[in-house]
C-alpha cells in the first residue's frame, strides 16, 4: 500500500472530487446516497460464508454412509464427540468443537433466485416491499456512522442469480455493502491469479497526475456548488450526497484502510488460508473484523478449473465437491483458528450456508439437484455453543425427522447470537414496520450461549 498524505479536517471535502470517479467505479460511493442512522456501540461481528448454488448436505455435514443416497464419500470423526462430517473437510473436523451443525433446515423455495432472496433477507418476496439483505440489517444494528471503514463488506459476491438479495432494500443505500472482488470469476478460474490485487479496493489514492493543490481547487469548487444548492434546495438526499463524500474521504485518509493490504500478512498464514479467491477472502474478513467491521461476507462461487458452477452440482457432483471442499476446508478452518488465536472468535459469529441443499438421491448425471426440504447450515464461534448437532433427517435424507428449522428461525438465531433483538423493527419503503426476523420465528435456543 503506497504512502498516503495526512489531511486536516478541512480537507475532507477537498479530496472527494478528485477521487469521485474512482470511488464510483469501486461500487461504494454511489450506494452511500443517504445519511446513515445512529447505531449502538459495536459489540459483536458476523462473517457469512455464502455458498453460491446450494451445497450438498449429504456430502458435507449430514452423511448417509449406510444408504445408497450417501454416495461415495466417507464420514470422519471430529473434535466434537459423536459429530461426523465429510472426509474432504479434514481441517474443519479439527474445529468442530466450535461449531453447531443444523441438519434440519426445511424451506420452501427451490429456485435459485427466490431461495437466495429468502435466505439472505429472511423473507419471501412480497410485492413492493424491498427487504434488506442480512448484512445490511446487522451492520445497521452493530455498526457506527463514524467508523473509518464501511460497516458491511461483501467479498466476491455473485449477484446475478438474485440481485435484490444483495441490496439494502428499504434501509437505504447508506447500509449497502462495499463490494470487493465482485465480478472476478475470471480471476477465480485462473490458477495463480493475483488474488491480493483482486481483493483490493481501487482508487484509494489520487489519480495519476493530480496534485493535492489541484484536488483542493476542484473540491473547493464542488463544495461551493453544493453549499449554494443546499441553501435553497436542502433535502435529505442532497445532504446524504455530501455525507457520501465525507465517508469516502474518511476511508481514503484512514490508516484502517490498510486492512485491504494482504501483503502485510506472513506468507505462511496466507498459504494456510489457501492461495485462492475464497481463502484470501477469508483472510481479508479476519482483517476487517479485527479493525471493527461488524459484518463481512465471503462467497465461494467458482474455483480454478471447475466446470460446474459453484455448488450447483447437477452434474459430476462428487468430483466437483472434492474440489470445492479442497478450497473451503483450509479457508474456513484457518479462519476459525486465526480468530481464536487473536482472541476474536468469542465475539465473531461465523455462518456457513447456501440458498438450499441438494437431493439425497443421485441423478443420472452423477449429480444432485435442488432440494430445500431437508438440508444443513453451520454456525460457529461467538454466541454459539459448539460441538453439537441440531435436528435429524431420515435414513435416506429425504425428510426432517426432528427439530425442523425454518428460514425465520435461522435468521432470529443469528440475530440473538450477535446480541441483536430479532423483534426490533425498521420502517419499510411502504410505510409498514418490519421486524428484523419474522414475528413467528423460533430461535434455536439450544445452541445459543
Amino acid at each position: 500500500m503506497s504512502r498516503r498524505t495526512t489531511f486536516s479536517r478541512r480537507d475532507v471535502f477537498k479530496l472527494a472530487a478528485a477521487s469521485f470517479a474512482g470511488a464510483s467505479a469501486s461500487g461504494w460511493l454511489p450506494l452511500l446516497a443517504a445519511r446513515a442512522a445512529d447505531a449502538p456501540h459495536r459489540k459483536r461481528a458476523c462473517i457469512l460464508l455464502w455458498m453460491t448454488g446450494g451445497p450438498s448436505q449429504t456430502d458435507t455435514f449430514d452423511m448417509k454412509p449406510e444408504h445408497a443416497n450417501g454416495g461415495e464419500f466417507k464420514p470422519i470423526e471430529t473434535s466434537a464427540a459423536g459429530v461426523r462430517i465429510s472426509e474432504h473437510l479434514p481441517q474443519l473436523a479439527g474445529q468442530m468443537h466450535h461449531a453447531a451443525v443444523v441438519r434440519s433446515m426445511s424451506t420452501k423455495e427451490g429456485d435459485h433466485t427466490r431461495a437466495t432472496y429468502h435466505l439472505r433477507t429472511g423473507y419471501r418476496s412480497q410485492g413492493p416491499i424491498q427487504f434488506p439483505t442480512l448484512g445490511s440489517v446487522l451492520s445497521k444494528q452493530l455498526g457506527s456512522d463514524e467508523a473509518e471503514l464501511p460497516n458491511y463488506v461483501s467479498i466476491s459476491p455473485y449477484q446475478f442469480l438474485s440481485p435484490a438479495a444483495y441490496g439494502p432494500g428499504f434501509l437505504g443505500p447508506q447500509h449497502a455493502p462495499l463490494v470487493v472482488g465482485g465480478g472476478n470469476l475470471g480471476v477465480a478460474q485462473r490458477p495463480g491469479g493475483d488474488y491480493a490485487q483482486s481483493l483490493s479496493v481501487k482508487n484509494l489514492e489520487l489519480p495519476s497526475g493530480v496534485s493535492i493543490e489541484q484536488a483542493d481547487a476542484r473540491l473547493d469548487l464542488l463544495h461551493g456548488f453544493e453549499s449554494d444548492f443546499l441553501a435553497s434546495r436542502g433535502t435529505s438526499l442532497a445532504e446524504s450526497h455530501q455525507e457520501a463524500y465525507r465517508k469516502a474521504v474518511r476511508m481514503m485518509r484512514s490508516s484502517a484502510v490498510s486492512a485491504f493490504d494482504l501483503d502485510q500478512e506472513a506468507d505462511e498464514l496466507r498459504d494456510a488460508y489457501g492461495r485462492n479467491q475464497f481463502g484470501q477472502g477469508c483472510l481479508l474478513a479476519r482483517r476487517l473484523v479485527e479493525r471493527g467491521v461488524p459484518f463481512v461476507e465471503v462467497s465461494l462461487t467458482q474455483i480454478p478449473n471447475q466446470q460446474v458452477f459453484g455448488w450447483d452440482t447437477h452434474n459430476d457432483n462428487f468430483n466437483a465437491l472434492k474440489n470445492l471442499c479442497g478450497v473451503l476446508d483450509p479457508g474456513w478452518a484457518t479462519l476459525i483458528s486465526d480468530l481464536k488465536d487473536r482472541g476474536l472468535l468469542d465475539s465473531t459469529l461465523i455462518v456457513w450456508m447456501g440458498e438450499f441443499g441438494r437431493t439425497p438421491k443421485i441423478n443420472g448425471n452423477s449429480g444432485r439437484d435442488h432440494f430445500p426440504a431437508a438440508w444443513s447450515t453451520v454456525l460457529c464461534g461467538g454466541g454459539v455453543k459448539g460441538g453439537q448437532v441440531v435436528g435429524k433427517t431420515s435414513a435416506d435424507g429425504e425428510t426432517v425427522e426432528d427439530r425442523p428449522v425454518a428460514v425465520a428461525d435461522l435468521l432470529a438465531t443469528i440475530c440473538k447470537a450477535v446480541e441483536v433483538d430479532p423483534m426490533e423493527q425498521n420502517m419499510s419503503n411502504v410505510g409498514r414496520p418490519i421486524r428484523l426476523a419474522d414475528p413467528e420465528a423460533k430461535p434455536i435456543e439450544e445452541i445459543l450461549n
